[in-house]
């Protein structure tokens, strides 16, 4: 079954393609800068365990024209992998908040589409572009099961002591404000992963997502049980620009003492905090070689960082009566080692010894960095969102 996936930004289409259930694709790539000058595609083929590469640049005034030029790359006589769009018999696309409407998986009518709509105000800089994507999908791909994967769904799991609010009751039951939990598409997948790897369905596992947005889930039996993003992707761990968790009189102090207007106060929080407001970076790439070059901002924005994960897998060890496995993912969880020693230093009362030697070790696959006689693994595995889009559309579609 050809299954395209499509995870729509507001300026941005990443994609890719399989042939499932092989769980490879067989091709890839990035469409950039749409309604700027000098847009650009960066098209992968894989075939044979070779990469192909091929980069375009070509104006492209809106996403209708960039997946159109996308779809000549994937059908192109030379080059392409399919020989005309009719062939694509599922596009999956990411969308960021289900609301409580979708705990799963859903292919898309014309009622979905409404309903993604009405979800809008719950994510302003995601839903609309992923929205888009829906649309502008269904003028190319016309024979193909339109699917939407939900990021909250995998955390529609969450109790509602876990969920809930300590604000009047109507808050939730008028205007649906309650913990919804982001990033939940890369917590499945790789708590599937470690699950596998343990062979254990039951396993206790805390899933570290850390890339420019960080997020934490507590996973019992496969079914997240808690997680750090809460009604926003702001609340939680210090993340790459965004504050993660502050005491909420900070805003009134903002606005009221400080002149800021509601809209200051959103973009500092988002865009200006985290890393970033600590260092003036907001790449750990560059806050590493900071702290090497004896940066003290530097080094107490890293402490700051890894100090709330920590915090946060004490809380979750407790939630979960118990701990398997804590498991690494995202760009930084899987390639930064400082950070990952960091975490784990200190940790011996949770039965968390991390071994200095694996931790230093790159691969692209599933690695153990703990030590042979800590009880608690720790694991390090890649995400790969577009798989499990892929493989839930996949699923779905077997069932239909």
């Amino acid at each position: 079954m050809n299954i395209f996936v499509v995870n729509s930004g507001s300026s941005s289409i990443k994609y890719q393609l399989f042939k499932m259930p092989v769980e490879k694709p067989v091709c890839s790539g990035l469409v950039e800068r749409i309604g700027l000058e000098n847009s650009t595609i960066i098209h992968k083929i894989f075939s044979n365990g070779q990469e192909k590469v091929i980069k375009k640049t070509v104006d492209q005034a809106d996403h209708e024209e960039g997946l159109k030029e996308v779809a000549a790359l994937l059908t192109n006589p030379e080059i392409g992998v399919i020989k005309k769009p009719s062939e694509i018999e599922a596009v999956g696309h990411r969308v960021v908040h289900g609301g409580e409407t979708f705990a799963a998986t859903t292919i898309i009518t014309k009622k979905v589409k409404e309903k993604i709509q009405q979800l809008f105000p719950l994510a302003p800089l995601h839903n609309p572009a992923n929205y888009l994507g829906i649309e502008v999908a269904e003028k190319i791909f016309t024979k193909a099961k339109q699917v939407a994967v939900f990021d909250t769904a995998f955390h529609q799991t969450l109790p509602p002591k876990a969920f809930a609010y300590a604000i009047p009751k109507s808050f939730y039951t008028d205007h649906h404000v309650r913990t919804y939990g982001f990033h939940g598409t890369s917590h499945k997948y790789v708590s599937g992963k470690a699950m596998e790897y343990l062979k254990n369905r039951d396993a206790k596992l805390i899933t570290i997502h850390l890339g420019n947005g960080c997020s934490m889930a507590a996973v019992k039996n496969g079914k997240s049980v808690d997680t750090s993003m809460g009604f926003s992707p702001l609340s939680g761990l210090v993340m790459g620009t965004r504050s993660g968790d502050i005491d909420p009189s900070i805003i009134f102090h903002l606005v009221n003492q400080l002149g800021y207007d509601p809209e200051q106060v959103n973009t500092l929080l988002n865009k200006r905090s985290g890393m970033l407001g600590l260092t003036g970076f907001s790449d750990m790439r560059d806050i590493g070689k900071a702290v090497k070059e004896g940066n003290r901002d530097a080094e107490l924005a890293l402490e700051i960082y890894t100090y709330r994960i920590k915090k946060y897998i004490g809380a979750y060890a407790a939630v979960l009566n118990g701990l398997d496995a804590i498991v690494f993912t995202a760009g930084v969880g899987e390639n930064d080692v400082q950070t990952r020693q960091r975490i784990c230093s200190e940790m011996q009362f949770l039965g968390i010894y991390l071994d200095e030697e694996k931790n230093m070790v790159t691969s692209s696959s599933i690695r153990e960095i703990n030590s042979d006689g800590s009880r608690v693994k720790i694991l390090v595995i890649p995400t790969n969102e577009e798989l499990e889009i892929a493989k839930q559309c996949y699923e779905l579609l077997q069932k239909s």
